[in-house]
């Protein structure tokens, strides 16, 4: 199956849409949640497990992959989906993010320092050519290029894959800005010529970057849309709040071909989709509803619950007792209460079993309400 995007509805409510992403190991539905595997698994999870839940599109990150177990491993595997067992998409990201994020952290530490680097920082230089940074594993220095990173996912073998871009901080001055959204783009288009080179059945997506500024967010959109790219997704800083978020995201989706697929890169909590989602945005990648069932808090249509709570400890009844997951029909509150305080590996598991089976459920019901024109 070639890849291939085909809207099926679009909603007469708002500018939300449902859709499939036709990709050689399978349909994704869309608008659609994307788990994160870091390492080639949610962690806590087989992925079998994973399959079972529903999960049709899971991130893979090539920085962590390309330093353990390596890019060339996986290829002599047999290419990603046999080496990790999984048969439906994946997709992969540069590993630019990893790279930029080790230097600065995330949106809400580097806030907090004002843009500066960290005192540990793996990130070494940056040039023309690409960033040099140092192995958190052994220390080893690693350049990734347009080029290698794009190799790397081709060894790899995912279905959709990213360009290597730069992830400048929120705190970053104008011209700053600029100079490395230029060689973003320049970045971005030798890594499509690589790619163009040996298709190899892969999709790709360009990274629309610009921060908070829409004057760059447009020439993000204008210089990237002009070129061969499958899909576009919505990279770096786009806000430090919900609302400044959402303000970026509705000037920029005006700026990106409706005829292709989009993806918010980083963002997939219930509140982010919940706003986004009527603008026309299809994929959500987000390690939040597995990241909050390792710390005991498991979602539910109302607030959530947080399992580690005195109240939880003499309740007998599930999570949620409509709800059709392996954990809630299999265990009890109490029990998952008693496992977190005894500190057991499987309440990671069965939480962030619940968590997952959450999310692709309310998708479900997004798009069921998106057909309705309810969103």
């Amino acid at each position: 199956m070639k890849f291939k995007f085909e809207i099926i509805h679009k909603s007469k409510k708002s500018n939300a849409r449902v859709g499939k992403i036709y990709t050689p190991h399978g349909i994704i539905n869309t608008p659609s949640f994307v788990a994160v595997g870091t390492n080639g698994t949610i962690k806590a999870l087989d992925n079998k497990i994973i399959s079972s839940i529903g999960i049709e599109l899971m991130f893979c990150n090539t920085y962590h992959l390309i330093l353990q177990p390596g890019s060339k491993l996986i290829q002599k595997a047999g290419g990603i989906h046999k080496f990790i067992n999984r048969s439906t998409p994946i997709i992969t990201d540069s590993g630019g993010f990893q790279v930029f994020s080790l230097a600065f952290g995330s949106v809400a530490s580097e806030l907090k320092s004002k843009g500066a680097k960290k005192t540990n920082c793996t990130l070494l230089k940056i040039t023309e050519d690409g960033a040099t940074f140092r192995s958190y594993r052994d220390g080893t220095k690693v350049l990734l290029t347009p080029e290698s990173s794009i190799q790397a996912q081709k060894d790899i073998g995912a279905d959709i894959i990213i360009p290597l871009d730069e992830l400048p901080p929120y705190h970053m001055d104008l011209k700053a800005l600029e100079r490395s959204l230029d060689r973003t783009h320049r970045w971005e288009k030798r890594s499509l010529d690589y790619h163009l080179k040996n298709r190899q059945n892969q999709a790709m997506y360009a990274v629309i970057h610009g921060g908070i500024n829409k004057n760059l967010r447009e020439k993000s959109s204008k210089y990237l849309t002009n070129l061969d790219f499958d899909g576009f997704a919505i990279g770096g800083s786009v806000g430090k709040n919900i609302l400044e978020m959402i303000e970026m995201l509705k000037f920029t989706i005006n700026h990106l071909p409706k005829d292709k697929p989009n993806h918010l890169l980083g963002i997939g909590d219930i509140a982010s989709l919940q706003e986004s989602i009527p603008l026309g945005l299809d994929t959500f990648d987000s390690s939040y509803p597995t990241k909050a069932a390792r710390h005991g808090f498991v979602l539910t249509k109302s607030k959530g619950i947080k399992l580690t709570k005195k109240e939880n400890e003499k309740s007998f009844s599930p999570i949620d007792k409509n709800c059709t997951c392996y954990t809630c029909q299999n265990y009890t509150l109490s029990y998952l209460h008693h496992l977190f305080k005894a500190k057991e590996l499987t309440a990671l598991s069965l939480a962030s079993i619940h968590n997952l089976h959450f999310m692709v459920e309310y998708m479900k019901d997004i798009r069921e309400k998106i057909l309705n024109d309810e969103i």
